[in-house]
């Protein structure tokens, strides 16, 4: 991990930004706008865009892939505009935190891939596109979106010292821990070959 040079109040102020940031549902605002009917009742019942997919409205689903990213990756950029390093890797995992535990939504949220990678792209763009990459090669070999995201977190610990950048390890490790947590249930159906393709109404 980074040095901690930023004051507690400031880290303190990020974190709590980052969360809030991380915590909108864009998934379920955006099928909502859409009159697409409430994203939890639906497919998986997740909030990403991999379900929002499962309605069948293309866009929806790229719009919530984009803006999910998005909200990590302005959270990162924002904490290092006004700080450092340090409140950029806070920003990460405060944001990635905030997906997956929105207070919005009695902290019941996603799974995270699309705001984890999001982040990584902002803190190392190189990284970011390396675990891009490994998601959608995964993705494309197999169609399954669960299991892509797997990949790519198990790897970004690798991408990490191919790309020197080792005061990351900390995060990425927790970030890889917490989407196989968030993915407990995908491993089991993966193991039992139930798990949905990529499309596919569950």
């Amino acid at each position: 991990m980074p040095n901690i040079v930023t004051s507690q109040a400031v880290l303190v102020l990020v974190a709590a930004v980052a969360y809030l940031l991380g915590s909108v549902p864009f998934g379920i605002v955006i099928t909502r706008a859409l009159g697409l009917g409430d994203l939890r009742k639906i497919g998986s019942g997740n909030i990403g865009a991999t379900n929002v997919l499962r309605t069948g409205n293309k866009g929806a689903a790229l719009a919530t892939l984009l803006l999910d990213a998005g909200k990590g990756g302005v959270a990162v950029a924002l904490a290092r505009l006004v700080a450092g390093e340090d409140a950029a890797q806070l920003a990460a995992l405060c944001s990635f935190l905030g997906h997956l535990y929105p207070v919005w939504l009695g902290f019941r949220g996603g799974k995270g891939v699309a705001t984890f990678l999001g982040t990584l792209l902002v803190l190392d763009w190189r990284l970011g596109l390396a675990c891009c990459g490994t998601w959608a090669v995964t993705a494309a070999v197999t169609r399954i979106s669960s299991l892509s995201a797997l990949v790519a977190a198990a790897l970004s610990s690798f991408w990490l010292v191919i790309f020197h950048q080792g005061q990351m390890l900390l995060l990425t490790v927790a970030l890889t821990v917490l989407i196989y947590w968030k993915h407990w249930a995908n491993l089991e159906r993966i193991k039992a070959g139930t798990e949905p393709r990529i499309g596919q109404k569950k």
